[in-house]
């Protein structure tokens, strides 16, 4: 059984969600803005799912259209925006010289704020907004800055941390400024009440794959009144707002999504959460002692823990956890790649370590009690397996470590090595190890075989094998323990074979 808790990079897809996407593939596959019957059965469908959606979001106002997700959302608003900026611009109007976003935003935020602000010629100064050790904006900072912005962007609930945003305090700070306001929901939708209409809100963007619906399918709020810009321009399609054939399935599940929202039954209530949350945190507790929480519970969604250990990498951790079926995340998924210390934590000001040792653990409102209770039983086992060893500093690895010319020249050796892949079976299939035949076996499963590979001769060379080097290096330190000292791990992972 995998224990995924990974839910705030992306969600599995409600049985109901994938069933209505289904049946609109098979029963309802018309194109919306067709006239015929058919075309007519997939309208109804649409304009039912927004209407459910305006219930679920409380705005009953304002303009609400599909998208392909909050990216887009977010480009859609923010380009809108900047335009209105321009066109005062040109119309002789001062233009407020500040474009303002959260210092942890997500990096699709800032990175369409630059990105239009260029191709619209405004050159504006882009800056964000500090936030405190909790990870909260600092109103009075913004306030002393609201009335020089021309937009400010801040998210509901930061997705590495789970840290909710004061929105009452940031509307108060721009009661009187000229911004307009972009707030970020993705993490939201479902777990808070954005109050969209009572705040003023101008832009709310969200994804449903944050939310047990497909990839590919999102929506955007814009409040009546402020300016839009279509970002897509064609056929006419969301009412001239968004060009493009609608996402029908996705639009599909996204309503059965929407519809267990509204019916209940299907989503834990706000108190469960905090309870599986608790039972989280002291499993966490209990395993690794001296562990930190990068957030304070008080001021952080209820599905969102974001914890560092001392001494321990956060790579070696998310090995560790990976190893024993546990899924967890270094911070954001779209930054997972370049393994860097977490910009949002160092945004926080929080000490080196605690960046660099940060791991996120995010699980999802329909995961049960069992989910949660064998989530901490495995939890305690990586614990477990941390004390007897399990990870190693960087200097044990380097013992352990055979380069890739190395290995190749032991390949071709009279004394055949013995190469042992100890990633999943799911990675293993994703990603063959090419020139390196040999036994596939989980690093989950390795205590098995160790006895078996101990019986060697002490000539063979046994050379584990992973993605990165670190999950071989524990194998390798696993089997020099228990007498095979000719046991060694690929260096820097197949990522370095495949280059070599």
């Amino acid at each position: 059984m995998e224990i995924y808790l990974d839910a705030n990079a992306t969600t599995p897809v409600l049985p109901q969600a994938r069933a209505a996407a289904l049946s609109t593939m098979a029963e309802s596959f018309g194109n919306p803005s067709s006239t015929h019957g058919a075309g007519l059965k997939a309208r109804a469908l649409l304009d039912g799912v927004r209407t459910s959606a305006r219930r679920v979001l409380g705005v009953p106002g304002g303009r609400l259209l599909f998208t392909s997700g909050a990216t887009e959302g977010i480009q859609t608003a923010v380009l809108s925006a900047l335009l209105a900026l321009r066109q005062q611009r040109e119309g002789g109007q001062a233009v407020p010289p500040l474009l303002l976003y959260g210092a942890t935003e997500h990096k699709a935020v800032p990175e369409a704020i630059r990105h239009w602000n260029a191709v619209l010629g405004l050159h504006l100064r882009v800056q964000p907004i500090p936030v405190g050790l909790d990870g909260r904006h600092d109103l009075a900072w913004l306030r002393g800055h609201a009335a020089q912005a021309g937009l400010v962007c801040t998210m509901a609930a930061n997705n590495e941390t789970g840290a909710i945003s004061d929105l009452d305090g940031i509307a108060e700070a721009l009661a009187a400024s000229p911004a307009l306001w972009l707030v970020d929901g993705v993490q939201a939708l479902g777990k808070l009440d954005l109050r969209l209409q009572a705040r003023r809100i101008d832009y709310a963007p969200f994804s449903g794959h944050k939310l047990y619906a497909p990839k590919g399918i999102g929506l955007l709020y814009v409040r009546d009144g402020v300016p839009f810009t279509p970002l897509q321009a064609g056929g006419g399609q969301e009412s001239g707002q968004r060009a493009g054939t609608e996402n029908m399935a996705g639009i599909a599940a996204l309503g059965a999504v929407l519809q267990a929202l509204e019916t209940g039954g299907v989503f834990a209530d706000h108190a469960t959460l905090q309870a599986h949350r608790a039972q989280l945190a002291a499993a966490l507790c209990e395993a690794f002692p001296g562990l930190v929480f990068n957030a304070p519970f008080a001021t952080s969604l209820p599905t969102t823990l974001n914890v560092a250990v001392p001494g321990v990498a956060a790579q070696d951790l998310i090995a560790l956890f990976d190893a024993a079926g546990v899924r967890v995340s270094g911070g954001s998924a779209c930054g997972a790649e370049r393994a860097e210390p977490s910009y949002v934590l160092q945004a926080m000001g929080l000490p080196d370590w605690q960046t660099a040792s940060a791991v996120r653990l995010s699980f999802g409102a329909a995961d049960g009690a069992d989910f949660v209770a064998e989530a901490c039983a495995r939890l305690r086992a990586c614990g477990e397996a941390l004390r007897a060893g399990a990870v190693l500093d960087e200097a044990a690895r380097a013992a352990l470590e055979m380069d890739a010319p190395a290995v190749r020249a032991a390949l071709q050796a009279a004394t055949r090595p013995l190469v042992v892949d100890v990633r999943e079976a799911g990675e293993q299939a994703l990603q063959p190890a090419v020139g390196l035949a040999g036994e596939q076996v989980p690093l989950s499963a390795l205590a098995e075989a160790l006895p078996r590979w101990c019986a060697l001769p002490a000539a063979t060379p046994v050379i584990f094998v992973c993605r990165s080097g670190r999950r071989s290096a524990q194998a390798a330190a696993a089997l020099r323990g228990q007498g095979h000292a000719n046991t060694w791990s690929l260096a820097g992972g197949l990522a370095q074979w495949t280059a070599a």
